[in-house]
């Protein structure tokens, strides 16, 4: 989990303006990486679970939003990247993020009141780690969802999970990863960076 995350900005999904502040900040995070071509973003989990479905479905809504703004998105629901297949994804990505920052995307688990709540910060996050998975950190920016509680019985909670907040989190996550992407694209900040 990564809500105590140094740089850390936490909005709630049912904040009004949730859309235009989660882009506003991973502006910040993108220009602070140094980077200067379109991001690379990964979106972390598995549709097999409701509660680890926000990076899939993340992905899904997102692909057909960047495809003409040179943004490469790995972990859609038909094709997810999880723990099974991470190695093999950040193997395939290598070659992209010594120029391109990553952004990655994963649920987490959290405090009852924390619930609906989208981190953002600087630096990577780490996977797996509310189900006590050994998994490696990836990412430039991290977005983490709070999706349920976590604390005990971690893999039934991801299960039960309702579908209504990670629905609503994976569309204003990637509603403000397109905003930016437009914005910085527009202000040409982004350097050509055809893959």
């Amino acid at each position: 989990m990564q809500q105590n995350q140094p740089g850390a900005t936490r909005i709630h999904m049912d904040h009004p303006l949730a859309v235009l502040e989660l882009s506003r900040q991973l502006e910040r995070y993108l220009l602070e990486t140094g980077k200067k071509k379109h991001p690379v973003v990964c979106c972390i989990g598995t549709d097999r679970a409701t509660g680890d479905s926000l990076g899939p479905l993340t992905g899904w809504r997102l692909q057909p939003l960047v495809q003409d703004l040179n943004v490469k998105v790995f972990g859609t629901v038909e094709y997810p990247v999880h723990a099974a297949n991470i190695h093999e994804t950040l193997q395939a990505l290598a070659h992209l993020l010594k120029e391109h920052p990553l952004i990655a995307i994963d649920a987490c688990l959290g405090q009852f009141s924390s619930v609906g709540t989208i981190v953002s910060h600087p630096g990577p996050i780490k996977p797996g780690s509310a189900v006590r998975k050994q998994l490696p950190e990836i990412g430039d920016v991290g977005i983490t969802g709070i999706v349920n509680v976590g604390g005990f019985m971690e893999m039934q909670v991801l299960q039960n999970t309702r579908l209504h907040i990670v629905l609503k989190m994976s569309q204003i996550i990637a509603n403000s990863i397109y905003l930016v992407v437009r914005k910085m694209s527009a202000a040409q900040i982004f350097r050509d960076s055809l893959f």
